[in-house]
């Protein structure tokens, strides 16, 4: 079976990530299954809503699979990642559609980033939200992501995940006004409730809706490659790559 597979379904797109033994850690071709959704998302007149979940009940997204570092070589390829993954959730964020990231567990990084992007969340209770690298790859986020976690989470509260590298867990983050749409026991009843009042509305008034919520949240771009590329091109990353491929914890330096 494909790691991501799409079905519609009344109106809304569903794509799942199918990586459950990973925590549905992404890989490039996961990552280009969810644009590929988003495509078809605006070009299909059938379809109403997109749907993000993750399969196995265990994570959302955990990010995205360490393997894909593994062919880093300086802080350039780790601007160029950035860029790619910010590419992403921009298309995400274009969809002309509502978007409702569906979480049952884990989600982490990318992940947190996915959930961010789209317009709605739901989750269960169990569910976990993070961007603990600072005690585990020591890369960073680019600012074009970390402004997406700060326009759903706020300022203080973005600080404070990636500052302690915690989770923030589903009793909290319903407490954050407007992040949760709905703390749901089981997903497929918490989207049968709702993804109705999202195919039902009126096309165009989504779309100015969404159209016009971005261009506010969209602020002049920022050349950010120089702070990108120290973080990726350095020893401590490198070593932390290596650390967790052998599930020691890593040794950070600074360098």
């Amino acid at each position: 079976m494909s790691d991501a597979t799409t079905a519609l379904d009344a109106g809304v797109l569903t794509l799942t990530f199918r990586r459950a033994a990973q925590h549905n850690a992404l890989t490039w071709d996961m990552y280009a299954a969810l644009v590929d959704a988003c495509e078809r998302a605006d070009a299909d007149d059938e379809v109403r809503a997109l749907v993000v979940r993750g399969d196995g009940g265990r994570a959302f997204v955990a990010g995205t699979d360490i393997g894909q570092f593994a062919a880093f070589t300086s802080g350039a390829d780790g601007v160029a990642y950035e860029k790619r993954v910010t590419e992403v959730l921009d298309r995400i964020r274009a969809v002309q559609v509502p978007t409702v990231s569906a979480v049952e567990g884990y989600c982490v990084g990318g992940g947190l980033g996915i959930a961010c992007a789209t317009d709605l969340r739901i989750a269960t209770p169990g569910s976990r939200f993070g961007v603990p690298i600072a005690r585990t790859l020591g890369n960073c986020l680019s600012a074009r992501t970390l402004d997406l976690l700060v326009e759903s989470l706020g300022r203080a509260l973005t600080a404070d995940l990636l500052l302690t590298a915690r989770f923030l867990e589903t009793d909290e983050a319903r407490r954050v006004p407007g992040f949760l749409h709905a703390v749901v026991d089981d997903l497929d009843a918490g989207l049968a409730e709702l993804t109705p009042r999202l195919t039902g509305g009126a096309p165009l008034t989504i779309w100015a809706t969404k159209e016009l919520l971005r261009d506010r949240a969209d602020g002049p771009d920022r050349d950010d490659s120089a702070v990108v590329e120290r973080v990726y091109g350095s020893a401590d990353f490198r070593a932390a790559v290596a650390a967790f491929g052998d599930r020691r914890p890593p040794t950070w330096t600074g360098n």
